[in-house]
Formats: C-alpha cells, structure tokens, sequence
C-alpha cells in the first residue's frame, strides 16, 4: 500500500496531510504565525494515530523544497529527513510553486480523490502564475501552463503594472499564492483573476505520487531547500546593555 506523508511550511501556513493510495486520509494546518517549529511534528505525530499508522508504514515522506520562507523550509526539511532517517524511508521533495499549481487545478482534500476536487481555474485559463510573496513587491514566480506544466524558468520578480502583459492579452491568466493580493493591486487587467491562499500539503499529492511512482527520491543526507535568493542576516537595534 502506498502512503505518504505530505510536509508544507514554505510560507506562514504551518500544513500536513497523509495520503494513501492516491487519496488524502489525514491533514492538519495552522496559520499561527511562527509555530512551524513547534507545530510541524506533533501535527504529524497526531495523523498517525488517528490513521493508526506508524513513521515506517509509510512508503516516502514528501517536504515542500521552496521557495519561500527560509526558517519554514528549515522546518520542513528537517523534519522530513528525520523521519526518512528513522524509519529508513525515501524523501521526496516538491517545489512550492508547484504545490500552488496544483491547488489551482484541483486536489484532494481530506477524505476526497484528487480528481474530485473543483479547480479555481477561470474559464478558457491560458496560464498559471504561482505566487510567493518575498516581500516589498517582489514575488517568486514561474510560468505554467492550465496542466500543470512549467513553461518558465523560477524567479525572484518585482511585480509592477506592465507584469506579464503579454500573457495576459492571450486571455485568462490565473494569479495565485500568498502574494495574490498584492499583486492585485498592480495587475488590473481583465483577464487576471487573483487567489489568495497559501500552499497546502493535500495539493502535494498528485506531484508527490508521480514524483514516488518515478522513484525521484532525494539524498536524505545532502538534501538542502532551494530558497532561491540567499538568506540576510540582519543585526538587531535592540541594545542588549
């Protein structure tokens, strides 16, 4: 039987789910600001008992690989590769912005199959763009297309009012992720319709399965996020004496 444990902490939503065979039986989430920490593994913990699973049923555990927050990818990643260390399990990794596609296009949700999720698509959608927020006006964001296929590379982009002009003079361009809102603002074109969520581990689950069934498993020792910019540290105003 296949199960899979499903880790997203890329933005402020603290989100995990199980799924198995090929439905979501489990999930948990929290939007408590910086609780990924403390929230991540007994989330987890507290899945397995109700589906009367343990760490080493389960077939891979599946961790958002970002971008986005870095302590959030710290704390998924972590988390997953003690798991997969423990039990001897392999890890699987999905990129955030595809977590956010596929929450688009439509994924199960506790107790539902993928397919039978309603999809946020508008009619006649000609592309998908995930959003996650990096502050300011900037966002990191890729192309894809209403399948689910990226068509442009990731990057970190500053959003302004000329922001995928053409895209959307060719019709319905969807907008989605924690920087929708923002963006909205900006982009005022017709054709753009705007969603304001956060990644979901349930949206992981037709990635996380393909990426399982293709055995794309991760090196649990050197696996690292990709956080796509490099993380600032900054010195605190605070005076300490």
């Amino acid at each position: 039987m296949e199960n899979l444990i499903l880790i997203e902490t890329s933005t402020e939503l603290c989100s995990t789910a199980i799924a198995s065979e090929g439905k979501i039986i489990s999930h948990r989430e929290s939007d408590t600001p910086r609780s990924h920490a403390s929230l991540t593994a007994v989330f987890i913990d507290e899945m397995l008992k109700e589906t009367g699973m343990a760490v080493k049923d389960c077939s891979a555990v599946c961790v958002s690989m970002g971008p986005g927050s870095y302590t959030g990818l710290r704390v998924g990643v972590s988390t997953a590769k003690g798991l997969c260390f423990g039990a001897g399990i392999p890890l699987l990794a999905i990129g955030t912005l595809d977590t956010l596609v596929w929450q688009a296009i439509g994924s199960g949700h506790a107790d539902e199959s993928a397919a039978g999720q309603s999809s946020l698509l508008p009619e006649d959608c000609r592309y998908i763009v995930p959003m996650i927020d990096a502050r300011r006006m900037e966002v990191y964001t890729a192309l894809f297309s209403p399948d689910g296929r990226q068509i442009s590379e990731t990057e970190a982009r500053i959003i302004d009012q000329d922001s995928f002009d053409r895209q959307l003079g060719d019709g319905p361009v969807l907008f989605i992720g924690d920087a929708a809102d923002k963006c909205s603002r900006v982009i005022g074109r017709r054709n753009a319709h705007f969603v304001q969520c956060c990644p979901e581990a349930t949206a992981m689950l037709i990635p996380a399965t393909m990426e399982y069934k293709e055995k794309r498993f991760k090196d649990v020792a050197y696996f690292e996020p990709f956080y796509l910019k490099n993380f600032v540290a900054t010195v605190s105003r605070k005076k300490l004496f």
